[in-house]
């Protein structure tokens, strides 16, 4: 791994954007409000407090939630859908117009580089908004002719009604992006929303509650309240009687204990979770290509993406070729200040996750792991060694029944196993608890076809990963989620369908 040595002082300077004095607030009801309680934002690349960040409380959520109904009941369940969807392209509009302030705090924030900032992250956010609004307008509804036995018959059609009060919660990893791929759809249906982001990720979320505000989104559309899971602002969510539906991504344990807290109240439920996902690369494979995707697909965002690969399974034939060059993949990337412009990876995404990830890394060793390369933390010699960055890192030699191949890392890391036959491939990439994407590698059409169609989840690619049409269903199966986004199946699950019969 290249350690990037640049100048520490201009790039902490830079790269810490924004150090604000002030205090990230909830936004409820059309209103900033503070709290009694903070807690403090951490950055990831240095470990400074970036700023302090209001905790809702139980009645601020009450509040919300009670704000929500009232639009829902009022102004904006009243408003056309011409009127609604003219209101998200220019929340979109204003996403663009304080483009600069969004790059700088998901940076600050995740400590990913300025180029995934800025080419992925923000205009993602921004197109999301503008890509529901137009594609809600030719949502589609049904109608039926029926007969009846006077012979006059009956009309049957559908209308597609919100859902009503949505409660949004989006992971740290791509704090803007998902948190909008909730959002836009919700919101274009009719529905009315109370976000909650990570805590570890609060500052775009605020940003985006000030451009909703600046554009003239009706009180009580759209609310934001800050906080944790269990005790706070995501506990007090998901559990409320007068939330109709809830949308998650994250961890499959979260996942769970929201749905357990959802149940009495029999809520709608979308569910983004975790994922184990494994890459299948046969001796047919352009080698050049499947190298470079099998090293995307592993350590882009420091392996903090839902759908990178952790399990890496490659023909016998091919297989110490494979690891030697995925060894000099990982050694060549440059681990620095996201403003570096040829910083490839920076921290993940907290002192505890570096933790947690960490303890997978001395659970592979004792299992009897080849280290390939990595395997700890690098040094700087700058603010940076007190950030919370891993070494990309590659293991070989373990079992199926290790650690590291049943549970989900969510870092820099991957284990590569050799396999013999294209059953074999299929019955390993296949086992596991999870099953949000697979990867195959291969110039062989036919087996393209045969065994992205066997694989148990919700996409496979074949020579690419994350290439991604937005219109397309998009999710889990297993523990990796419940139901779909994407195009027309996230406006499905955030309108509830009516049927009205008429008797001629």
């Amino acid at each position: 791994m290249q350690q990037n040595s640049s100048t520490t002082s201009d790039n902490k300077n830079n790269t810490a954007i924004p150090h604000a004095d002030g205090i990230l607030m909830n936004y409820v009801a059309g209103e900033f409000v503070d709290t009694k309680q903070h807690f403090e934002n951490i950055s990831p690349v240095d470990g400074t407090v970036i700023n302090l960040v209001a905790e809702a409380d139980k009645d601020l959520v009450d509040h919300a939630v009670a704000s929500a109904r009232a639009a829902l009941e009022g102004e904006w369940g009243k408003m056309t859908l011409a009127k609604r969807c003219e209101l998200l392209h220019k929340v979109a509009d204003g996403i663009e117009a304080r483009f600069d302030e969004f790059v700088a705090a998901e940076m600050a924030d995740t400590g990913k580089s300025f180029f995934q900032a800025r080419t992925i992250d923000i205009p993602r956010g921004a197109a999301n908004f503008r890509a529901f609004a137009d594609m809600v307008k030719s949502q589609s509804s049904e109608c039926f002719h029926t007969d009846t036995p006077d012979g006059r018959g009956a009309l049957n059609y559908s209308v597609n009604k919100p859902l009503g009060v949505v409660a949004v919660i989006a992971p740290w990893n791509l704090p803007l992006l998902l948190m909008t791929w909730k959002l836009a759809p919700a919101m274009a249906a009719g529905n009315v929303v109370i976000a909650k982001p990570s805590e570890e990720t609060p500052a775009t979320a605020t940003l985006l509650a000030e451009v909703m505000d600046s554009v003239g989104i009706p009180k009580g559309v759209f609310n934001l309240v800050h906080g944790f899971g269990p005790g706070s602002a995501g506990e007090f969510l998901t559990g409320h009687e007068g939330v109709d539906a809830v949308t998650f991504t994250g961890e499959s344990r979260t996942g769970s204990a929201i749905m357990k807290a959802a149940a009495d109240g029999v809520k709608s439920l979308s569910f983004e979770l975790g994922g184990k996902n494994a890459a299948i690369v046969f001796a047919d494979s352009d080698f050049e290509e499947a190298v470079n995707g099998t090293a995307r697909s592993v350590f882009t965002n420091g392996g903090q993406v839902c759908l990178c690969t952790e399990r890496v399974y490659v023909e016998r034939s091919i297989f110490d070729k494979f690891v030697a060059a995925m060894k000099l993949k990982a050694e060549a990337l440059k681990i620095g200040w996201p403003l570096d412009e040829d910083t490839d990876m920076g921290p993940v995404i907290s002192h505890k996750h570096r933790d947690k990830v960490l303890s997978y890394y001395a659970s592979a060793r004792d299992e009897g792991a080849n280290v390939i390369t990595g395997g700890g933390i690098p040094q700087f010699g700058d603010e940076r060694d007190n950030g919370a960055f891993v070494e990309p890192t590659i293991f070989t030699g373990l079992s199926e029944r290790a650690k590291i191949q049943r549970e989900e890392v969510f870092g820099p890391l991957c284990h590569i196993t050799p396999f013999d036959t294209e059953a074999q491939a299929i019955a390993l990439a296949n086992g596991s608890d999870y099953g949000l994407a697979a990867t195959v590698w291969t110039t062989n059409l036919q087996r393209a076809h045969r065994v992205a169609q066997q694989m148990e989840v919700g996409i496979a690619w074949v020579n690419s990963w994350y290439l991604r049409d937005l219109r397309t269903p998009f999710g889990g199966v297993k523990l990796s989620g419940v139901g779909r986004e994407g195009g027309v199946h996230s406006l499905a699950f955030y309108a509830e369908p009516m049927n009205i019969c008429i008797k001629l």
